[in-house]
């Protein structure tokens, strides 16, 4: 183990310094990166409509039992979804399991619609994704 005199004169463990160059904490960043990105430009889609017709994503029976409003509904969803990715970069260690258990809702969503079970399926491997952030938020949050 090495040390290394800092600019102040004080004794710093290498090791500790160098802790942003492991591989940990680079997955931790990456994940982070991509769980604040993508829920905020979903969410915005919301609005804006320039990816997807988010609307499509609602089975029938849920916009009947809104009463017709399951356009609106996606509003509240876009909101939800934009406030999830900024907690995931300001508080990654609880965030990450908000983002886990809002994509094990949108799967249980899709598995309401015939046709969309590709889209579940890789909401799936976000889900995981979002669980592997919250446990390395443990360690590098």
């Amino acid at each position: 183990m090495d040390t290394i005199m800092t600019a102040t004169g004080a004794i710093a463990d290498e090791a500790a310094a160098d802790k942003t160059s492991t591989a940990g904490y680079q997955a931790f960043r990456i994940l982070q990166f991509g769980f604040i990105v993508a829920p905020i430009i979903a969410g915005a889609d919301k609005f804006l409509h320039l990816l997807v017709n988010w609307d499509q994503y609602l089975p029938g029976f849920v916009n009947n039992m809104l009463g017709g409003h399951g356009h609106e509904f996606m509003y509240v969803v876009g909101v939800i979804e934009i406030v999830a990715g900024i907690g995931v970069f300001l508080m990654p260690k609880i965030f990450s399991y908000v983002v886990m258990a809002w994509l094990l809702a949108i799967i249980v969503n899709l598995l309401l619609i015939p046709g969309y079970f590709d889209v579940a399926l890789r909401d799936l491997g976000l889900a995981i994704g979002a669980l592997a952030l919250a446990r390395l938020s443990r360690e590098y949050a």
